[in-house]
């Protein structure tokens, strides 16, 4: 087999943007890939697990065999065809599969023999993503400053602002909440940790994020990370109950319902929204009580019964109360239990934004100004 150029598992590849071709198996893709890759396997789930059987029965090289007749003929064309097409589209492409041995390797020679030679990352998936998680754990160490407050406080607003802010609902594409769920998939794990760990290339110094639980939707912020933000310095974000209403009312209903219709169209991204919000606020029966929960639910059917007549604003009727009645209480619960907690700062969102900007400026130049190691 011809000797093919390889290339370091670099997370400059990364903050570059450099395309990159995935070549293992659409269930291993799923389970997470490196950011900005594109899946196009030299073997489907089913030739993979076939020739995994024959490795473990019979070895390498009867796997090797098996593989080549599966993946043969029309079949093999089809995905030089693909490999190819992306290439033209995106000549910097660069391949990858697992540990960067023997998959990307066939399809590296397979493309050279069709006049395209394209590198492999040595070490593969496996060597890119130990290099993002250790890019996670460092940010653990440096400078971290933890918005907090109500529920409505556009905590999530504010971070997104900074240019050092890291948006981990972003990353987790989920709002943090019983009705923070997004209309799209979620993250695998993995995607998220890559997510995470790409936005990190680019932050370097004092960093902010916003106060959450360590479970945001599916996904888990790493360990590491999450007792960083624990022992970490905040700041309260405290508006009044009318203009927290209004932000809910943009996330939960406007913003949501923009992103039904695009994805769905108006009569099924209306149908699913609905059940999204019905769902989510019958799980919380548990908290609310049975009477408090069947109250908010007659008003919330209330409230879609208006929205259909182009009342959006009937949805304050219900999501008042969950925020006086659920959200408020459950947040001043979590400050009573962390009574020892001190803030840097209270106050408004313009002047937490002010905050954490003279906060993130002051930690970068104690930064500058700390002696190099020789």
């Amino acid at each position: 087999m011809k000797t093919l150029p390889l290339v370091d598992a670099d997370l400059g590849l990364l903050r570059q943007g450099v395309p990159l071709i995935d070549v293992r198996a659409p269930v291993e893709f799923a389970q997470g890939g490196l950011p900005g890759a594109i899946n196009l396997p030299l073997m489907d789930d089913e030739e993979r697990r076939l020739v995994g059987i024959e490795y473990k029965q019979r070895g390498q090289q009867a796997a090797i065999v098996l593989g080549q007749r599966l993946v043969s003929g029309g079949i093999r064309q089809a995905r030089i065809a693909a490999w190819q097409r992306t290439v033209e589209v995106r000549p910097e492409a660069i391949i990858y599969c697992y540990r960067g041995g023997l998959r990307s390797q066939i399809a590296q020679q397979w493309l050279a023999e069709a006049g395209v030679e394209r590198p492999r990352i040595r070490g593969g998936w496996k060597a890119m993503r130990q290099a993002l998680c250790a890019r996670i754990d460092a940010a653990a160490e440096q400078p971290l400053l933890v918005v907090g407050g109500l529920t409505g406080c556009a905590k999530t607003t504010l971070v997104q602002q900074l240019a050092n802010g890291l948006d981990l609902e972003g990353c987790a594409r989920h709002k943090g909440s019983a009705f923070g769920r997004h209309p799209l998939p979620a993250p695998s794990q993995i995607d998220f940790e890559h997510a995470m760990g790409l936005r990190l290339l680019a932050l370097s110094g004092p960093l902010v994020v916003e106060d959450e639980s360590r479970h945001i939707g599916t996904a888990n912020v790493p360990l590491a990370f999450w007792r960083a933000m624990e022992g970490a310095p905040r700041v309260r974000v405290e508006m009044p109950l009318d203009w927290r209403l209004a932000q809910i009312h943009k996330d939960y209903i406007d913003d949501l319902w923009a992103i039904y219709r695009q994805q769905f169209g108006e009569w099924l991204g209306w149908a699913l929204m609905r059940k999204q919000l019905s769902s989510a606020l019958a799980r919380l029966k548990k908290r609310l009580g049975h009477a408090r929960l069947a109250r908010l639910q007659r008003l919330q059917q209330l409230a879609f019964r208006e929205h259909e007549r182009g009342n959006r604003q009937a949805h304050e009727a219900w999501l008042a109360p969950l925020l006086t009645e659920y959200y408020d209480p459950m947040y001043r619960y979590q400050l009573e239990k962390r009574n020892a907690e001190r803030f840097l700062h209270v106050g408004d969102w313009d002047s937490c934004l002010a905050a954490a900007r003279a906060w993130s400026q002051e930690r970068s130049r104690q930064l500058d100004t700390q002696p190099q190691p020789a």
